[in-house]
Protein backbone atom coordinates (compact mmCIF):
# COMPACT_ATOMS: atom_id res chain seq x y z
CA UNK A 1 0.00 0.00 0.00
CA UNK A 2 1.70 2.89 -1.02
CA UNK A 3 1.65 6.14 1.31
CA UNK A 4 -1.14 8.85 0.40
CA UNK A 5 -0.10 12.30 -0.29
CA UNK A 6 1.76 13.99 2.23
CA UNK A 7 0.81 16.92 3.91
CA UNK A 8 4.19 19.59 3.98
CA UNK A 9 4.30 22.48 5.30
CA UNK A 10 6.58 25.43 3.66
CA UNK A 11 7.15 29.01 4.13
CA UNK A 12 4.98 31.14 2.01
CA UNK A 13 7.78 33.40 1.28
CA UNK A 14 11.44 32.54 0.91
CA UNK A 15 14.60 34.36 1.06
CA UNK A 16 17.64 33.28 -0.53
CA UNK A 17 20.10 31.79 1.83
CA UNK A 18 17.28 31.77 4.22
CA UNK A 19 17.19 28.69 6.50
CA UNK A 20 13.25 26.74 6.30
CA UNK A 21 11.91 24.35 8.40
CA UNK A 22 9.94 21.93 5.73
CA UNK A 23 7.71 19.64 8.19
CA UNK A 24 5.59 16.59 6.69
CA UNK A 25 2.97 14.51 7.68
CA UNK A 26 2.44 11.10 6.01
CA UNK A 27 -0.59 9.35 5.93
CA UNK A 28 0.34 5.25 6.66
CA UNK A 29 -0.46 2.40 8.61
CA UNK A 30 3.20 1.68 9.30
CA UNK A 31 2.05 -2.00 9.84
CA UNK A 32 5.13 -3.58 12.61
CA UNK A 33 4.22 -7.47 11.56
CA UNK A 34 3.80 -7.85 15.71
CA UNK A 35 0.34 -8.24 14.96
CA UNK A 36 -2.30 -10.40 14.38
CA UNK A 37 -5.97 -10.15 12.48
CA UNK A 38 -9.24 -11.53 14.00
CA UNK A 39 -8.57 -14.91 12.69
CA UNK A 40 -5.08 -15.37 14.17
CA UNK A 41 -2.47 -14.96 11.06
CA UNK A 42 0.22 -12.89 11.23
CA UNK A 43 -0.36 -9.09 9.41
CA UNK A 44 2.33 -8.77 7.28
CA UNK A 45 4.42 -6.14 8.20
CA UNK A 46 4.21 -2.69 6.09
CA UNK A 47 6.18 0.54 6.95
CA UNK A 48 8.15 3.50 5.19
CA UNK A 49 11.43 2.28 5.55
CA UNK A 50 13.25 5.15 3.16
CA UNK A 51 12.29 8.97 2.89
CA UNK A 52 14.32 11.56 1.05
CA UNK A 53 14.50 14.97 0.30
CA UNK A 54 15.98 16.54 -2.77
CA UNK A 55 16.64 20.03 -3.43
CA UNK A 56 17.72 20.81 -7.10
CA UNK A 57 19.08 17.07 -7.78
CA UNK A 58 21.13 17.03 -4.09
CA UNK A 59 19.96 14.72 -1.34
CA UNK A 60 19.70 17.25 1.66
CA UNK A 61 18.11 15.08 3.89
CA UNK A 62 17.50 10.88 4.30
CA UNK A 63 15.44 8.68 6.66
CA UNK A 64 15.61 5.30 7.75
CA UNK A 65 12.70 4.35 9.64
CA UNK A 66 12.01 1.22 11.45
CA UNK A 67 9.36 -0.80 13.21
CA UNK A 68 9.21 1.67 16.25
CA UNK A 69 7.83 4.24 14.49
CA UNK A 70 3.96 5.37 15.53
CA UNK A 71 1.50 5.30 12.41
CA UNK A 72 1.22 8.35 9.93
CA UNK A 73 5.19 9.61 10.61
CA UNK A 74 5.82 13.43 10.97
CA UNK A 75 9.29 14.24 10.51
CA UNK A 76 10.69 17.82 9.74
CA UNK A 77 14.19 19.09 8.73
CA UNK A 78 16.40 22.42 8.42
CA UNK A 79 17.06 23.39 4.38
CA UNK A 80 19.17 26.25 3.94
CA UNK A 81 18.01 27.97 0.28
CA UNK A 82 20.68 28.56 -1.94
CA UNK A 83 17.84 30.16 -4.62
CA UNK A 84 14.47 29.09 -6.77
CA UNK A 85 14.26 25.86 -7.02
CA UNK A 86 12.38 22.33 -6.49
CA UNK A 87 12.10 20.18 -2.85
CA UNK A 88 11.41 16.75 -4.17
CA UNK A 89 10.00 14.64 -1.33
CA UNK A 90 9.93 10.39 -1.54
CA UNK A 91 9.26 7.45 0.54
CA UNK A 92 9.23 3.60 -0.05
CA UNK A 93 7.43 1.14 1.81
CA UNK A 94 7.87 -2.57 2.31
CA UNK A 95 4.94 -3.58 -0.10
CA UNK A 96 7.07 -1.84 -2.97
CA UNK A 97 5.28 1.59 -2.98
CA UNK A 98 7.39 4.49 -3.96
CA UNK A 99 5.53 7.72 -3.68
CA UNK A 100 7.34 10.82 -5.11
CA UNK A 101 6.24 14.49 -4.46
CA UNK A 102 7.24 17.56 -5.86
CA UNK A 103 7.20 21.70 -4.47
CA UNK A 104 8.01 24.24 -6.59
CA UNK A 105 9.56 26.92 -3.79
CA UNK A 106 8.44 30.01 -3.91
CA UNK A 107 11.84 32.42 -3.20
CA UNK A 108 12.60 35.70 -3.18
Amino acid sequence: MAASKPRVRLPERIETGQTIEVKALITHVMETGNRKDSEGRPIPRNIIHTFTARYEGALIFKAELGSGIAANPYLSFFLKVPGPGELLVSWQDDDGGETIERYALNVA
